[in-house]
C-alpha cells in the first residue's frame, strides 16, 4: 500500500514538533498554517546553532504576530524584504494617540485588522502598544531580514522619525516588570502562606526560596530546571551550629551570558533543605523538577509553565494579604538586589549570583535602596 505524500501543512508540523523540546510551542498546529517553509527552516537553523531558548521563544513569539498582522492588514503574508512603506504601516496601527481615535475612528489600527488579530489570540489590549514592544518587533523583522541574506529599510530615517514623533506624541510612564519588588519581609510574608506539608505547599515554598536564593532566577529558568542541573557541594562549615548543606545550580546558556558559557551559582542553607524536600516528596528522580500538582495531589510529569511560576508568586502574595497586582516573578529578581542592597552587600558580589551582565542594569536597584534610605534622602 502506497504511504501518502504529506502535505506542506503537515510537514511544518512534523518540523515544529521536532524542536518543541528546545523551543516549546503550545500552538503548533496554528503556527504550521500561519508560519512559512523558509520560516520554520530558519528556526531549526536556530535551534542547531544553539541559540537560547528565551530569545528563540521571542523571535518565534514575534514572528507569528508580524505574519499573522500582514495577513490581516494586507492580506498578504509578509514579504521578505518588506518595503519601507508596510514598515511605516506597522508603526501606524501600534503606535497612536488614544485621544486622536475619539475624534477619527480611522486613527490608528483598523477595527477588522484588530478584531481579527483579536480572535486569533495575538492581541489582548485595546490601546496602542508598548513602544518597547513595537521596536522589539521591527528589531526581529530586520534580524530575520538580514538571516536571508536580504538588505532592509529598517535604518530608514522616515521610519526612526515616525516611531520618535509617535512616542513623542504618545506619552507614556515606563513601568517595571514587577511594580514591587519582593524582598526579605515581603518573601517571609510568602513563605508563611506554604506552611503544610501538602505537596504544593512543598513546592510554591522551594519555587519562591530557589528562585529568590539563586540571585533572582529567571521564571523561564525555575520552571526549566531540571534534576540533571543540581550538583551537591560540600556542606558549608558555620561557627557553633551544625554546617549548612550546599547545592550548585548549572544554568548552562542564559539570556545574557555566552554562547558556551556554562552559568553556574550556588544555594546554602533553607533554599536546599526546601529543594530536597519537595524532590523527595515528589519522588523526582530525573527531569524536570517543578512540576504541575493537580487537585487531588497527584504530581504531572509534565513541567511547570513560566507562567505558572508568575501565577504562584501573585497567588501567594493574595494569601499574605498582599496586592497580587503589585508582584510578579520579576519581583524575586529585583528583590535579590535590592535586599542585597539594604544589607550593604557589595554590588559586584551580588552579581557574581544574579549574573546580571549590565552594571547599570543591576545598579538601578541599589541606587533606589541607597537613595531611600541613605544621607541625600535627609538633609532636612
Amino acid at each position: 500500500m502506497r504511504q501518502t505524500a504529506l502535505t506542506p501543512l503537515d510537514r511544518r508540523i512534523l518540523e515544529l514538533d521536532t524542536i518543541a523540546a528546545v523551543l516549546p510551542l503550545e500552538r503548533r498546529d496554528e503556527l504550521a498554517e500561519l508560519l512559512t517553509d523558509q520560516d520554520v527552516a530558519t528556526l531549526r537553523h536556530l535551534v542547531n546553532e544553539g541559540m537560547g531558548e528565551n530569545t528563540l521563544r521571542a523571535l518565534t513569539s514575534d514572528l507569528a504576530y508580524l505574519q499573522a498582522w500582514s495577513l490581516a492588514a494586507t492580506g498578504k503574508s509578509l514579504p521578505w524584504p518588506a518595503p519601507e512603506a508596510l514598515l511605516l504601516k506597522f508603526v501606524a496601527h501600534h503606535l497612536w494617540d488614544p485621544q486622536k481615535r475619539q475624534e477619527d475612528p480611522l486613527h490608528g489600527m483598523p477595527h477588522e485588522v484588530a478584531e481579527n488579530l483579536r480572535h486569533q489570540g495575538f492581541l489582548k489590549s485595546t490601546g496602542p502598544h508598548a513602544p518597547d514592544t513595537v521596536r522589539r518587533r521591527l528589531a526581529t523583522w530586520s534580524t530575520l531580514t538580514k538571516w536571508r541574506g536580504l538588505s532592509d529599510g529598517f535604518t530608514s530615517p522616515a521610519l526612526k522619525s515616525a516611531i520618535r514623533l509617535a512616542v513623542r506624541a504618545t506619552p507614556r510612564p515606563r513601568k517595571r516588570k514587577s511594580a514591587k519588588a519582593v524582598t526579605g519581609d515581603v518573601l517571609a510574608k510568602m513563605l508563611a502562606t506554604c506552611a503544610s506539608s501538602s505537596l504544593r505547599d512543598l513546592r510554591d515554598r522551594a519555587i519562591l526560596m530557589v528562585a529568590f536564593a539563586s540571585g533572582g532566577r529567571r521564571r523561564s529558568e525555575i520552571a526549566g530546571l531540571r534534576k540533571e542541573q543540581l550538583t551537591v557541594q560540600p556542606p558549608i562549615a558555620v561557627e557553633d551550629s551544625p554546617p549548612l548543606p550546599s547545592l550548585s545550580l548549572h544554568l548552562g546558556r542564559t539570556k545574557t551570558s555566552g554562547s558556551d558559557h556554562d552559568e553556574v551559582v550556588y544555594l546554602t542553607g533553607r533554599p536546599v533543605e526546601a529543594l530536597n524536600a519537595w524532590i523527595a516528596a515528589a519522588r523526582i528522580e530525573t527531569g524536570s523538577v517543578f512540576r504541575k500538582v493537580d487537585r487531588w495531589g497527584n504530581v504531572s510529569k509534565r513541567t511547570l509553565d513560566p507562567k505558572s511560576v508568575n501565577d504562584i508568586v501573585k497567588q501567594r502574595a493574595a494569601m499574605a494579604g498582599l496586592d497580587p497586582q503589585e508582584f510578579s516573578a520579576h519581583g524575586l529578581r529585583s528583590g535579590y538586589l535590592t535586599e542585597a542592597a539594604n544589607r550593604g552587600i557589595p554590588l559586584p558580589e551580588a552579581m557574581e549570583q544574579s549574573r546580571h551582565s549590565s552594571v547599570q542594569q543591576a545598579s538601578s536597584y541599589y541606587n533606589s535602596a541607597t537613595r531611600r534610605s541613605g544621607r541625600v534622602a535627609r538633609l532636612l
